[in-house]
């Protein structure tokens, strides 16, 4: 019999073009109930949310799986303590942990200091029942993808489980990309080879953070690589988002600033499939759920024009596939 793999949505997605209001959060829970496609929501809600995102969960029979935050060491540790607590109040399993890449005062985090936050959550999650899970994600430490795998050998060092979400966009649209490359300064590793992201060559650093059984939770946003800026969308400096977001399903037309290709999501689909396979054989496989994460932030889909919502879906429905095609291979 083929395992269980909830598959879910992060409520930031549950909205059509960037120009539409977001939803209500009963709409939005009635929304993700008539898709059909959806086992769940991915949310830590503000505080004066939590009673509505209660009762719309309550309502529609759609549970608030988990959720998550993002932190800066130095200023945020009740924050991780609250959020946590509204995980168990929620009935979340997981609480996707996003440490900046700098402290407070801001100098650069130390893997010692992520090691430290990590063990607090961990401390906290254990008794609240809410696995934490450190996120690869730019603008972060882990952006250094480097440092990922030795924040992994000092945790196990001390004896105690490490957990990712993997949001490999993050990895995929740095392919063929010296500019983003640049950032954290990886791109002489990326050339010599030391360094993979490339997830069909040998050694591909995704898949050794698959293989080493460290993703306890995925966020699934289609990118490619070399994934164009977001050229409907500017910062206060004038200047275009990094471009970590591309359609997973073929978007209509003009409703995206840049020519539209699926052949160059196979990268990105591959990463994918890696995990579900080792998933669909590994027995202590730690792998949580898929939440799919199209969202209208600046680095983006800031100012789409195309349905955040039916990418979203369009995304879930070929995860739910291609499980199965794997559960299929695998009896």
């Amino acid at each position: 019999m083929i395992r269980e793999l909830p598959v879910g949505i992060q409520t930031n997605g549950i909205k059509h073009t960037q120009q539409d209001p977001m939803p209500s959060i009963d709409t939005r829970f009635a929304m993700v109930r008539e898709s059909g496609v959806f086992d769940y929501v991915d949310k830590t809600p503000d505080p004066v949310e939590i009673e509505s995102f209660e009762k719309a969960s309550e309502k529609y029979g759609i549970p608030v799986r988990c959720g998550g935050w993002y932190y800066v060491l130095g200023r945020d540790e009740s924050l991780l303590s609250r959020n946590l607590e509204t995980g168990k109040r929620l009935g979340s399993l997981d609480h996707n942990v996003q440490i900046l890449s700098h402290r407070q005062d801001g100098e650069l985090v130390t893997n010692e200091e992520v090691v430290r936050f990590y063990e607090q959550a961990l401390e906290q999650g254990v008794r609240l029942g809410v696995r934490p899970c450190l996120e690869v994600h730019c603008n972060m430490w882990s952006e250094d993808f480097r440092r990922v795998e030795q924040v992994g050998q000092l945790v196990e060092a001390r004896g105690l489980p490490y957990r990712l979400t993997l949001d490999h966009s993050h990895v995929i649209f740095k392919i063929d990309n010296p500019e983003e490359q640049a950032v954290f300064d990886i791109r002489p590793d990326v050339v010599s080879g030391a360094l993979v992201l490339d997830p069909f060559a040998e050694g591909s650093v995704c898949k050794r953070w698959i293989d080493a059984g460290w993703v306890g939770h995925c966020h699934a946003r289609s990118t490619v690589p070399g994934n164009p800026k977001n050229f409907d969308a500017l910062d206060e400096n004038g200047d275009y988002g990094r471009g970590i977001q591309y359609p997973f399903a073929e978007p209509s037309p003009g409703t995206y600033h840049s020519v539209w290709d699926g052949k160059q999501l196979e990268p990105w689909k591959e990463v994918v499939r890696q995990l579900l396979r080792y998933h669909a054989v590994q027995p202590s496989s730690p792998l949580g759920q898929v939440s799919t994460e199209f969202i209208p932030n600046l680095d983006y889909g800031e100012g789409c024009r195309y349905s955040l919502f039916e990418q979203g879906i369009a995304c879930a429905s070929w995860i739910r596939e291609a499980w199965q095609d794997i559960g299929q291979d695998n009896r």
